[in-house]
């Protein structure tokens, strides 16, 4: 909301995050019109909304007995109070425990109001779920349609529709009820002209479903592009951006997140798969009044529907909420109710069965072979890789998408998406592995060979020799081993660039997938490598496993994630023998990407795009005090306040056309500057429009006052405005002397928007978020003005 000028009636409440804003084809603008002074947007303070008055000549007025519609509420791109947030759910849940003594309705009521939270869950979960299976059985189908068709249905995609078909084990994927478009159009499918078909009809389908996507993102809701992930962070920590989690981009972003996946980009579908359960969730709490109108409850929520929609997606979530990524408040209830809403998309999962084989995960996979403990010379080394690899992706794509953001080619994303499609679709087909979609590759790299598998990393050449005197066989690689070695090769190079430019386009982009795809390549190359270690005859390498710790080292180096991503990895195993090698990569892999850079992929991006996020994780070591962060400074000009009961409307008015600030301390009188309490911009604009309308009397030179009892006036003096119900009479002070170390402690668990300095009980200034930032970024030799809403 623009905040430069005041106008009396020109104040509309939109208080809803399914709102959704206007700005197809523009991006998000943080700047600060005003950022010298003390106080800014990101400022704010405590308030209730119990009831007001007015004092009039002879008699007291309440014409604040019922709140007012937006007193409490904030605006788009501010911070939440967590304290005032979850200070008014106490009050309410105070109010109807007390009221359930006195009668059954209220008993009732009461009940409902507790029963409520896991209602919710499991709507949520049972939501997510679907929405989770729906998205992995359209992806699949459209991934397929690019190679061919159905003839029995067109709705069954490959795998599907040569189920019934009688063809032998060995070509189970070349049923006659399945037909290549060279076939359909040609009727054949051999010759130069019938690859020149299939391969038009690749990246045909491919530009198709891409410029779909884009054009969606672009004309219907511009928030569904991206990851979804770095903003969910920041609107978790507190931050407002209203439209986000709304209904527009909750079905764009469904939609789109399908083609996208299925144009056969390096991208994956487990970011965006967060965006859509906190959308889906978004929208259900506005059934529930205690969930609707508390942005703290809502944003508990929020974290339990990211957790039964990860889960619900691809890789494994069951049970693991990954706490590294989105941890920023997390209480134990919350946990429960994780855990419950995780049980119902599970339940909701399995009953769709997307995969195909009645399992909760993509990827499973199920080792013979135990692993040895000189093989943790090799998995480090892939930890290693994994790190080098995290910290040169995080450093290539920020740079590249700081290239886009600053010159031409971001005006132009349609023609971005449109040439990257074309030239990954190009790069593609010639090659197996990077035809086939990313989760396929993934899986047929951690498969464990055995007799009946037809692929090529499985023709080895089994001829047993029973003049050893044993039954092993002489596992030497066959010529489809030597050909799907120098196909990965390609495939891993390929990868490796490509997704540099993929992620971060205008179309919805996960990095889970890509990530882990460059790992399991590395790894499976590793192991077959390693397979020569082996006397001959002998099966005591499994090169699947190499894959799937590859895979978790480079997903570890591009996150950063170590618990939570050796739970996940360990679900896909079904088995707790493969812990150390993955605990000993993961752990690697996040050791060697932060010698390199302390940031994650996420938390660079929200850097990058300038969020108001304080990171949970990092110590804050340095030696300041809170006199040298707050505002004012020496040079700037004196703090604006609001005095408690001697400024008239018009006076407060001026302030308010003056200045952009987002709130006001309240002080007993300029002389004094004894604090009294703080109020927020937006609660005065609504206060005195309303007692404008409704009330009579109400003049420019009324007085305003914050007190009790009226000041005393001469009895001809115009009617006096009482704004004490809007006024937060206890806002988090500091001192002067107190280390900076502790005020960023306070700011990250209490979740505060400001906190007032005073000396001797005198109010000196103020700190807010986003100087807490700025003192952060330039301590650490970064440009503070740089870093913030850009």
């Amino acid at each position: 909301m623009d905040q430069k000028g005041y106008r009396r009636g020109s104040f509309q409440s939109s208080t809803s995050d399914e709102d959704m804003l206007e700005i197809a084809g523009a991006s998000l603008d943080f700047s600060m019109a005003d950022d010298a002074p003390p106080l800014d947007r990101e400022m704010g303070g405590f308030s209730s909304y119990n009831g007001g008055g007015m004092n009039g000549t002879g008699t007291m007025m309440d014409f604040l007995e019922e709140p007012l519609p937006g007193v409490g509420t904030y605006e788009d791109f501010n911070t939440i109070d967590w304290v005032r947030e979850k200070s008014r759910d106490r009050d309410r849940h105070r109010e109807i425990t007390s009221r359930s003594k006195e009668s059954t309705w209220a008993l009732i009521h009461s009940v409902s109001d507790a029963f409520s939270g896991w209602l919710l869950m499991l709507l949520i979960g049972l939501l997510a779920g679907s929405l989770a299976g729906l998205i992995d059985i359209s992806a699949h189908w459209m991934t397929d349609l690019k190679e061919g068709v159905c003839l029995a249905g067109f709705w069954f995609n490959h795998e599907h529709c040569c189920w019934k078909s009688n063809t032998t084990f060995t070509d189970r994927d070349k049923c006659p009820e399945w037909m290549s478009w060279s076939q359909l159009i040609l009727g054949h499918g051999e010759g130069a002209f019938a690859y020149i078909l299939n391969y038009f009809m690749y990246v045909a389908w491919a530009l198709l479903f891409s410029l779909l996507a884009v054009l969606l993102v672009k004309g219907f809701a511009p928030y569904a592009c991206g990851s979804g992930i770095p903003e969910i962070k920041t609107i978790l920590s507190g931050f407002i951006i209203r439209g986000y989690l709304g209904k527009w981009t909750l079905i764009i972003k469904t939609i789109t997140l399908v083609l996208a996946v299925s144009s056969g980009l390096s991208l994956g579908k487990e970011g965006p798969l967060v965006h859509v359960a906190c959308c889906c969730g978004n929208i259900l709490c506005h059934l529930f009044t205690k969930y609707r109108k508390n942005e703290a409850k809502r944003r508990e929520v929020w974290r339990d529907r990211r957790t039964a929609e990860v889960l619900g997606g691809v890789v494994g979530w069951v049970l693991c909420p990954d706490w590294e990524l989105f941890c920023y408040y997390f209480p134990l209830k919350t946990l429960w109710r994780s855990f419950f809403a995780a049980l119902v998309a599970a339940f909701t999962l399995r009953s769709i069965n997307p995969f195909g084989n009645s399992r909760l995960v993509l990827f499973y996979v199920e080792f013979h072979m135990p692993w040895h403990l000189l093989e943790l010379v090799p998995f480090i080394l892939l930890g290693i890789f994994g790190g080098l690899w995290g910290a040169f992706f995080i450093r290539s794509n920020i740079a590249w998408c700081r290239r886009r953001k600053t010159t031409k080619l971001g005006k132009y994303p349609v023609l971005e998406v449109f040439v990257v499609t074309a030239i990954t679709a190009l790069l593609a087909f010639p090659n197996d592995y990077t035809r086939m979609s990313t989760s396929e590759l993934i899986s047929e790299l951690f498969n464990d060979c055995g007799i009946l598998d037809s692929s090529k990393l499985c023709e080895y050449v089994n001829d047993f020799n029973s003049t050893k005197g044993d039954d092993l066989p002489d596992r030497a690689a066959g010529p489809g081993v030597y050909t799907a070695m120098w196909q990965l090769a390609l495939a891993l190079i390929m990868k490796v660039f490509i997704t540099i430019f993929t992620f971060g386009m205008k179309v919805p982009s996960g990095l889970f997938i890509p990530s882990m795809a460059v790992g399991a390549i590395a790894g499976r190359l590793l192991g077959v490598a390693m397979d020569g270690w082996c006397s001959q005859g002998a099966d005591c390498i499994t090169p699947g496993l190499y894959a799937m710790v590859g895979a978790a080292a480079c997903l570890g180096g591009v996150t950063r994630m170590t618990v939570s991503l050796v739970v996940i990895m360990f679900e896909l195993t079904g088995g707790l023998e493969y812990i150390v090698p993955l605990m000993a990569a993961a752990m690697t892999s996040k050791w060697v990407a932060d010698a390199i850079g302390r940031e994650g992929i996420y938390d660079a991006h929200i850097r990058r795009n300038g969020y108001p996020f304080l990171e949970a994780k990092e110590e804050f070591s340095h030696k300041t005090l809170a006199m040298d962060v707050m505002r004012p400074r020496r040079t700037d000009p004196p703090l604006t306040v609001i005095t408690q009961d001697s400024m008239t409307v018009e006076d407060v008015e001026a302030i308010i056309n003056e200045t952009t600030y987002s709130g006001y301390p309240v002080v007993v009188s300029r002389e004094s500057q004894r604090l009294v309490g703080f109020v927020l911009r937006r609660d005065l604009i609504i206060s005195i429009e309303n007692a404008r309308k409704k009330q009579d009397g109400i003049v420019s030179t009324s007085i305003i006052y914050f007190t009790d009892h009226s000041p005393p006036l001469p009895p001809s003096s115009p009617s006096m405005l009482k704004l004490r119900s809007i006024l937060d009479l206890s806002p988090f002070t500091v001192t002067d002397q107190t280390p900076m170390e502790i005020v960023v402690d306070i700011f990250r668990k209490l979740g505060l928007r400001q906190c007032l300095v005073t000396h001797n009980g005198k109010l000196l200034g103020i700190i807010t978020k986003k100087d807490v930032l700025k003192h952060i970024a330039q301590l650490a030799n970064q440009d503070p003005d740089s870093i913030l809403f850009n």
